[in-house]
Order: structure tokens, then C-alpha cells, then sequence
């Protein structure tokens, strides 16, 4: 399968889904149960990824600590108000084995969702977690070494971050610097080389089986972080452990979540993408200039940078984004280059988490504005020169003196070299605003159709008006043009 540039994904929640499937069959489901027709239609929309979220097999364990963890029980309670204990099925990152969960069929299943996605032109991204375990994976009775091990006095000093393990010892939870231990997890010893080799292996096993991973908090493992936070040497993974599958499976391809600013670390590591939050946290702050500084990196960073809205760490767009601001940050964050990451449920405007530890979502309502808005931007999105074109951040000017409004749009230039152009602007801002974009490209002294390819918006403008003022735009609060131009001929 070839390499798409500018790709789009699409995270499907397997839980959730296959348990609103079985409420519709009235009966048990696996991945050979979701239609033929729902697959064509994520082809239809334009994707090339699915990432199948939640698909690994996870323990009894875990599942037994995401069932009794007071403050975790709440959380639920508040999501979904009619909670039962089935409902609570345990962490999908507190990992017992990279094998199909028996849920959702037998192991052949896996491979023929793949196959199946394949026949339609889609790739399939599966989880790896690195830095840690579910509490009852294998290893825990076969190479306790493998794992950071604590004192009773390591327990007693910080019960959050410690557990006894019956017959096997005192384990350290998996977590972060920043955070007390994942109740739920065991963390991985990365000091110890039989990990790197054992957890290479892991990689190696699940390339036979999906065409990429999204790996958890991929940059905790990194040696500087790891020895933050447990004060060990740690041996480099990444750049050997992707070296290595990339030899097997040269087009593999692994997207990194990854926080405080190592974004870069990790491409340079090897990763081909990685998350993009400060994106995210910028559109939050509904503040334009930020955002556009945001896009003045180098190119060769952000076409590998993965942009989103939301995924299943955030609050749904829809909840936090009031109606205008999020249809303009959506154009901002998918209509640049990179990675373009939908969430299950997003296109349709739902506005409730899915909490990682439960199979099951309260009732979510679609917002038919959402939808359509969404629809649109799918389609524009099929655009060749959306997905393989050259880009580049554009210029704007005040519109007359003393109106600052022009401060507020961003603006992005595409072409290829076939003359396809598209211009997308916006106006980042609760109030109307005027500017003069700037657009360098070779105009000639034609006539030009800008067509809004989300809108019914037409306009015809001169080759030397472009060329020498630029474009003149008044748009409304949150509102924005996503314009297809092509030279009219007579």
C-alpha cells in the first residue's frame, strides 16, 4: 500500500462500537460482525487509517482495580449516570497481551478486519504501550525482573505508587513524573536490555498484523525522562526498536503521543508522527496570534504532526468549542499539513467523553449543524492539492489604517504543480474582521473563480488585483473560506 501524503484517520472505539452493535443484534459481536457497508463508508469519507482503539487483550487485574478505585468510580458515575459493573471493563492501556481480545473473536478476526480495511484502500493503527503492563501479564511470573521493583519501605512510604504482587514481590505502577502511579499497571524496567529486546519482539508481532501503532505516552521512556522519574539509566528503545520493524516492514509507521515540547526528539528518533497538542491547546485559547505563530514552524515538522480536536485524553470539541470557534478551529487544525486525527463520535457533534475504562457511553446526540459542517470538510479534504500540494502560511494586511481586525486571520496557501489552488483563511476572532491576504503565486492577467468548496460562496477576481493588493476579504466572527481557484477561460 502506498504512502499517502497529508493522511487522514480515523479512531474508532472497538468497545463502544461492538457493544452498540450487540444492543442492536441483540446479541454478542465481534469484529467480523461490523459491516461490510460501515467500512465502504469510512472509505467513502476519505480515510486512510482506522485506528482501532481498544482492540488488545487486557486482565482481570486491572479491570479489578478500574472497578473499585473510588475516585475513578465517580468519574463514571458522572459520565454515565445509569453505571452497572459490566459497564466497567478496565483500562484498553493496561495491556495483558498484544493478542485480539477474546471479546472480540478469534485471533483470525484481527487479520481478516485488516484484510478487509485493506480491500478498501484502508490502513489499520493498533495501540503499543511501552512503558508498562496490565498487573497479570505473563512476564510478571515469568521475568519479575523485568519490572522496577520496590521495599516494603518503598510501599509503605508511597502506597500510590507501589503494589505487592502475591508470591512475586513489591512492583512500581507504571506513570509519568509529574503524576502518582497508574493503579492499574506495572512498569517496565527500560535499565534492564532484555526489555528493549523483549519489547522490540512485542513490535515485531504486532507488524504482522496492522500497518502502524500509536504508541502511549511514547516519550516516558525516553533515557533523560526515565531517569527523572526512576532515577535509573535507561537504554535508548526507539531509534534501534523502529529501525529494526522498518527493516521487516519498511512501510510501517509509527505516531507517537508525546508532551512537553519533545515532539521533534521523537521525529528525530524516528517516529513519523507525532501529537500536536500545542496546536490543540492554542485553537483553545481562541486566540489568534498564537495559533498563527504556531504554524511558522518548518515544514519538515509539520507535515509530521499529528492534528486533532479531540481524541479519547479530551474533552469532546463539541463540549468545550462553542459552535463558530469549533467549525473555525477545524479548518485551522485539518487544513494544514500533517496527520488530520478524527475521533469516533466527532463528526457527528457528540458532546460526552468515553472513558477509557468503560465499554459502554451514555446516549449521545448528534448535532445536525456538526454533521453537515463536517460532511463538507471531509469532502473538501478529497481535494488533490489538499493532500499532496506544497503549502505555505500566507501573509495579511490591515484593510484600511487603523483596523486591527486583520490581526485575527490566518491564512494558508496550496498548489501543486499542475496549477490546482486552494486558499484557506480565517477569521480566528468573536467579531467580523477585514484584511488583504497576500498570495504569491505566478497570477495571470485573467479572470479567477475563487469557489468555497464548504459554502455555496462565488467570487470572480483579476489576475492583477491579486497579484499586486492581494485578496480583500471582510468575514464574520469564526467564519472562514476553504476557495478552490482556477483561471477562467472563455
Amino acid at each position: 500500500m502506498s504512502c499517502t501524503v497529508n493522511p487522514t484517520l480515523y479512531q474508532l472505539n472497538i468497545r463502544l462500537r461492538l457493544h452498540n452493535l450487540s444492543q442492536e443484534l441483540n446479541r454478542p459481536t465481534t469484529l467480523n460482525d461490523i459491516p461490510d457497508r460501515e467500512l465502504d463508508g469510512w472509505a467513502k469519507l476519505g480515510f486512510d487509517w482506522i485506528y482501532a482503539l481498544g482492540i488488545w487483550e487486557t486482565g482481570t487485574l486491572g479491570r479489578e482495580v478500574s472497578r473499585t478505585n473510588p475516585d475513578w468510580v465517580r468519574e463514571y458515575k458522572e459520565l454515565l449516570p445509569d453505571l452497572t459493573e459490566s459497564d466497567i471493563c478496565g483500562s484498553c492501556f493496561a495491556i495483558k497481551a498484544y493478542q485480539l481480545h477474546p471479546s472480540f473473536g478469534d485471533p483470525s478476526a484481527l487479520k481478516e478486519f485488516g484484510d478487509r480495511l485493506h480491500q478498501r484502500g484502508l490502513k489499520l493503527m493498533l495501540d503499543f504501550v511501552p512503558n508498562h503492563t496490565a498487573p497479570d501479564h505473563p512476564w510478571v511470573q515469568e521475568h519479575p525482573d523485568f519490572y522496577i521493583q520496590g521495599s516494603p519501605e518503598d510501599r509503605q512510604r508511597e502506597p500510590q505508587n507501589y503494589t505487592e504482587i502475591p508470591h512475586q514481590g513489591i512492583f512500581a505502577h507504571g506513570r509519568d513524573p509529574y503524576f502518582t502511579g497508574w493503579p492499574d499497571t506495572l512498569q517496565l524496567d527500560y535499565g534492564h536490555p532484555a526489555v528493549l529486546t523483549a519489547m522490540t519482539d512485542e513490535l515485531l508481532s504486532i507488524a504482522q498484523v496492522c500497518d502502524g501503532v500509536r504508541c502511549d505516552m511514547a516519550m516516558l521512556i525516553l533515557p533523560d525522562i526515565f531517569h527523572r522519574t526512576w532515577g535509573i539509566i535507561a537504554h535508548s528503545f526507539w531509534p534501534s526498536a523502529i529501525q529494526t520493524v522498518k527493516q521487516q516492514h519498511p512501510t510501517f509507521t509509527f505516531m507517537a503521543e508525546v508532551y512537553w515540547g519533545l515532539e521533534w526528539t521523537l521525529q528525530q528518533q524516528g517516529f513519523d508522527y507525532t501529537y500536536d497538542k500545542r496546536l490543540y491547546d492554542r485553537l483553545h485559547s481562541q486566540q489568534a496570534h498564537p495559533v498563527r505563530e504556531h504554524f511558522s514552524a518548518s515544514l519538515d515538522y509539520q507535515e509530521r504532526s499529528v492534528r486533532f480536536l479531540e481524541n479519547h485524553d479530551e474533552p469532546r470539541a463539541a463540549g468545550i468549542f462553542p459552535l463558530g470557534s469549533h467549525q473555525a478551529a477545524a479548518l485551522l487544525t485539518y487544513l494544514c499539513p500533517g496527520l488530520r486525527f478524527f475521533h469516533h463520535g466527532q463528526l457527528y457533534g457528540w458532546t460526552q467523553k468515553v472513558s477509557i475504562h468503560l465499554c459502554r457511553s451514555a446516549k449521545q446526540v448528534s448535532n445536525p449543524a456538526l454533521e453537515h459542517f463536517y460532511e463538507q470538510l471531509l469532502q473538501s479534504l478529497s481535494h488533490p492539492v489538499l493532500r499532496e500540494g506544497n503549502w505555505q502560511l500566507l501573509d495579511c494586511s490591515p484593510a484600511w489604517e487603523y483596523n486591527g481586525t486583520w490581526a485575527n486571520f490566518i491564512a494558508f496557501g496550496w498548489h501543486n504543480d499542475r496549477h490546482e489552488r486552494v486558499l484557506v483563511v480565517v477569521n480566528y476572532a468573536p467579531y467580523p474582521g477585514q484584511c488583504y491576504v497576500h498570495i504569491p503565486w505566478d497570477w495571470q492577467p485573467v479572470s479567477y473563480a475563487l469557489q468555497d468548496l464548504i459554502s455555496a460562496a462565488y467570487y470572480e477576481r483579476q489576475g492583477e488585483e491579486l497579484s499586486s493588493q492581494g485578496l480583500y476579504l471582510d468575514i464574520a466572527a469564526w467564519k472562514g473560506h476553504v476557495f478552490g481557484i482556477s483561471a477562467i477561460t472563455n
